[in-house]
C-alpha cells in the first residue's frame, strides 16, 4: 500500500463545500485545512496494485470547485 498526500486549491467561498465532497468520498484517511498556497491536504492510502494517478483521478480529481492539485509520493527509506 502507497501512501501519498495531495494538496488542493480551491475555488474561493468553496473550501467547505469541497472538503465535504472528498470526505464523502471515503477515499481519504485524513483531511485537513492549511494555509499558505493550497487549501486542503489529505493522506491517502493507495490500494496494491493500484495506479496512483488514475486511482486519485478516478476517485477525487473530478469533484467541482477544485482548481489545483498537488500530489506527493512517499517512499520508505528507513
Amino acid at each position: 500500500m502507497a501512501l501519498v498526500f495531495v494538496q488542493f486549491r480551491c475555488t474561493p467561498g468553496k473550501t467547505y463545500e469541497v472538503a465535504d465532497a472528498i470526505w464523502d468520498r471515503e477515499v481519504v484517511s485524513e483531511l485537513y485545512s492549511t494555509s499558505g498556497d493550497f487549501d486542503l491536504m489529505a493522506k491517502i492510502y493507495i490500494p496494491e496494485g493500484e495506479d496512483t494517478g488514475h486511482y486519485l483521478s478516478q476517485r477525487l480529481f473530478d469533484i467541482p470547485h477544485i482548481v489545483q492539485t498537488l500530489t506527493t509520493m512517499t517512499f520508505r527509506a528507513f
